[in-house]
């Protein structure tokens, strides 16, 4: 049983025609020491996995959409994951219900059947009576957390810069892991990540290859071990530090608006939340945040 779960599902289960991709999987107790990380495939195993951690309140952190309610377009809360933190070069795929990303919804599913909580505030995280799930997007959380000091833009440790030649970009991804990983190794945190308290997260200590598949393997656990951190941040500082992207109030620009000036009138009405699924559950995506984060920004 662990306190923090860490699932980097991206598009890990794969899709009707498309075989599933490895899954990065994390668990975490509060003093931040892992007590168990590795990778499966597929749903089943993923579901499996978290069934044989659940605690009393677990709080699990998933890399993906799983709550999914525009039928076109764009999630409100991946929007706003561009909106706010675009000045450092982070912005969110889009998601919608005739995308084939169904591997979180799906995964949403199977969870619930397990008695885990979709929970979308963090008021609602804090009065959780059983365990929980969220959504959350590691780029978010590294440049949202002052302390790891990626005060400029994201670390490019995930895809090839397309601007410079594949072998030069191989080495620099390379190097952004591993400085990365030596930032969350040294950098003291609150609350802690003791990467090197498992076998299998200390290598990530190793200097990096240049293989392709090889580097996305451990990628995979480097996120799922930012995803169980994340979960454990978002209970430690809630809204002091963390923004619920998506989370706005639906709120009408037009004629029956308070106040309505005419051009809010010609506009019509305007939403800044997805609407709420059939269950109830709002989409929304948890977000470490810096002050110059938060709010509307172009």
């Amino acid at each position: 049983m662990s306190a923090y779960l860490g699932v980097d599902l991206a598009w890990g289960l794969g899709t009707p025609d498309r075989a599933p991709n490895e899954t990065g999987l994390v668990a975490m107790d509060p003093a931040g020491t892992i007590t168990d990380a590795g990778w499966a495939r597929g749903v089943d195993a993923v579901t499996a996995w978290v069934a044989a951690h659940l605690g009393p309140r677990s709080l699990i952190a998933v890399d993906a959409s799983l709550v999914v309610t525009n039928p076109t377009g764009i999630r409100e809360a991946e929007r706003q994951v561009g909106q706010r933190y675009g000045r450092w070069k982070v912005a969110a795929n889009p998601t919608n219900l005739a995308s084939a990303a169904s591997a979180g919804a799906r995964l949403l599913d199977r969870l619930t059947e397990l008695g885990v909580e979709y929970v979308s505030s963090t008021d609602a995280m804090r009065e959780r009576s059983g365990p929980a799930m969220f959504e959350c997007y590691p780029y978010t959380t590294l440049v949202g957390v002052e302390e790891l000091g990626y005060d400029v833009e994201r670390p490019r440790y995930k895809r090839l810069d397309p601007t410079v030649p594949a072998g030069v970009a191989r080495a620099r991804r390379a190097e952004a892991f591993d400085e990365l990983v030596r930032r969350l190794r040294e950098t003291p945190l609150d609350p802690p990540m003791q990467l090197d308290s498992h076998p299998l997260t200390q290598r990530l200590a190793d200097p990096s290859v240049l293989h392709g598949p090889t580097h996305k393997h451990r990628e995979d656990l480097l996120d799922g071990a930012l995803c169980a951190w994340t979960a454990a941040f978002w209970e430690r500082h809630g809204d002091q530090r963390v923004q619920i992207l998506g989370g706005d109030r639906p709120h009408r620009h037009g004629p029956d608006a308070a106040g309505a000036s005419p051009g809010n009138r010609r506009r019509g009405p305007s939403l800044q939340a997805d609407p709420m699924d059939e269950a109830g559950r709002q989409p929304v995506v948890v977000a470490p945040a810096r002050p110059s984060q938060r709010g509307p920004r172009g």
